[in-house]
């Protein structure tokens, strides 16, 4: 089964995760990253059809298959979209190798508790079963944490586990996002109170079912080891937050058992502009730096 396939490959192979997942308000920076002016399109159906193009040019290099990209987080749109003439989810587990989630999240409610949950998600049921349909594999919500409120922090966990338990009536396997802001004052804190509440909820699922975990790269070396070893938790891996690929790729090589899942810092670099050779080359150079931080360990 193709299902058993993937989760032997996201449980144990070495590799990182690809994020290509911004949505509506992150796509402009995204393509002002990769060389595009929003002077240079006009309404969002002319935005997402440069980032689906995009998109589409990253999964088809040459360096972006399975041997070091194990799976990769699609946008709504990239999902419904096409990879030369194949459903995308189809495109990279059949061609590729790379096994494919979907972001389901519509975004974050305003800053309360010093949190920022995740917005309803209308229509999620339906959402899902497409996924299915396509041979998607599992889900990524994110939601934000920006102080040590313990009361904060329990509610977004809360939050992300009961949506994660719908997810999981789906047969697909949700990644809980509770993302520590790096700009966060007492980071730290924040984090020794996650790992609290993580491991809270983890102890408290179904038996058999596995739940996945993006967590910013933690202050403390190796503090979310337990979670690592949690028989509730089919990967841990990192998001890079915003820090430069350089610096994120640094942090990850000292955590172990934890593998990348890096956004902004893949498409570092990465320019519209370039011939196939020059960006195809900037990518593998990419994709070497994040797949040895998250394999060869300090």
């Amino acid at each position: 089964m193709a299902n058993d396939k993937m989760m032997a490959q996201i449980r144990g192979k070495g590799g990182f995760i690809a994020a290509l997942d911004q949505s509506g308000g992150s796509t402009p920076g995204a393509l002002r990253q990769y060389g595009i002016a929003e002077s240079a399109y006009s309404g969002d159906a002319e935005m997402f059809k440069l980032v689906h193009e995009m998109r589409v040019r990253i999964i088809s290099a040459p360096a972006f298959t399975g041997a070091k990209v194990i799976g990769a987080i699609l946008f709504e749109a990239t999902m419904d979209g096409l990879a030369h003439n194949k459903a995308v989810p189809a495109y990279l587990w059949e061609e590729r190798g790379v096994v494919p989630f979907l972001k389901v999240d519509k975004g974050l409610e305003t800053e309360a508790n010093g949190v920022s949950l995740l917005k309803p998600i209308p229509g999620l049921d339906a959402l899902l079963d497409r996924a299915v349909a396509l041979g998607v594999f599992g889900t990524k919500m994110r939601s934000v944490i920006n102080l040590a409120s313990k009361t904060g922090i329990a509610a977004v966990v809360e939050q992300q586990f009961d949506i994660g338990a719908q997810i999981g009536r789906h047969g697909l396997v949700p990644i809980i996002e509770p993302e520590v802001s790096i700009k966060s004052l007492d980071k730290a804190a924040a984090e020794a109170i996650l790992l609290a509440e993580l491991t809270k909820q983890l102890d408290g699922l179904t038996e058999g079912r596995r739940v996945m975990l993006k967590l910013t790269i933690p202050e403390v070396t190796d503090l979310y080891a337990p979670l690592v070893a949690h028989k509730g938790v089919a990967r841990v891996v990192a998001l890079s937050g915003g820090y430069s690929r350089a610096e994120a790729c640094e942090r990850l090589a000292a955590q172990h058992g934890v593998v990348a899942s890096f956004s902004r810092a893949l498409a570092e670099g990465l320019q519209h502009s370039m011939s196939d050779a020059e960006f195809n080359a900037r990518l593998a150079q990419s994709i070497d730096e994040i797949y040895r931080a998250s394999v060869e360990k300090v």
